[in-house]
């Protein structure tokens, strides 16, 4: 997989609602009860008890979302001692739930700083651009649609599912899939493993097109073992949803600079002024 680290497409104005979202994310991220003992991996059984319940209460979970029932016991987030020894409590939910908004609030967490970190960092560097081209509003309004249509459509292939949804791949994934719609041949600044990481500048339409592809071949279940834990089918949902919505808007869409050629090893070290 390669990864992104900067893109030459200029923007003309500040992407403010990219930046509150980036910002959001993280303080949510901080804020989770339990999260910090989880990824330090020194959590006790009364975080990750507390950490469960939070989750099932604002996670999407796509059984809640396709059949409008929430289960008749839940994570309190309390220990107790059963016949197999201590473990976390479940009971009556002591709370109102709807699940169709939790698909809003389960795109604001996330399960671990590699999760989030990723995350960020394809939404900062193609969000400025998406949001740039749409507008400050418009914006805001299609990455809630990528992502509920994310959630929605996981949902749908996975109805029988009780697992938590969480995450905002599936609004991001509609970002990526706006950018490539916008500007398919902006050049992109990636780090390639291979033996160290090597820098290359490559098509948006190369390194957005791999990374999909990927995302099709892994909801699939080739490639990884049952698809592992991430909702690879989220990922591609929200790209095509990103890709169909951007679409009208890309007649009038200026081209980015388009520097010649690809570069790679010292020629392919970007110059930054400060």
């Amino acid at each position: 997989m390669v990864i992104p680290v900067h893109d030459v497409n200029p923007v003309r104005r500040t992407p403010w609602v990219t930046y509150a979202l980036i910002a959001v994310n993280v303080l949510v991220f901080i804020t989770t009860p339990g999260i910090a003992g989880s990824v330090a991996g020194a959590s006790d059984l009364a975080q990750l008890c507390h950490l469960h319940a939070f989750m099932d209460h604002y996670a999407a979970v796509p059984r809640e979302l396709i059949h409008h029932q929430l289960p008749p016991a839940v994570p309190t987030g309390d220990v107790g001692v059963g016949p197999h020894g201590p473990g976390c409590v479940v009971g009556p939910a002591g709370y109102d739930k709807s699940p169709a908004l939790s698909v809003l609030t389960a795109m604001f967490l996330h399960g671990s700083w590699l999760h989030l970190l990723g995350n960020m960092l394809f939404l900062l560097i193609f969000g400025n651009n998406v949001e740039d081209r749409m507008g400050h509003i418009r914006y805001v309004l299609f990455y809630v649609v990528c992502g509920y249509a994310a959630g929605y459509g996981f949902a749908l292939l996975n109805d029988t599912s009780g697992e938590p949804l969480i995450g905002a791949s599936g609004a991001v994934a509609g970002v990526l899939g706006a950018y490539l719609v916008l500007y398919p041949r902006a050049r992109v600044w990636v780090l390639v493993p291979f033996l160290v990481f090597l820098p290359l500048r490559l098509p948006a339409w190369l390194v957005l097109g791999f990374w999909f592809g990927l995302q099709a071949v892994y909801s699939s279940g080739h490639g990884v073992s049952g698809a592992g834990t991430v909702a690879y089918a989220a990922h591609v949902v929200g790209f095509v949803a990103g890709m169909l919505l951007a679409w009208p808007l890309k007649p009038g869409t200026p081209p980015p600079p388009e520097p010649p050629g690809l570069l790679f090893g010292r020629r392919a070290r970007p110059h930054y002024t400060w």
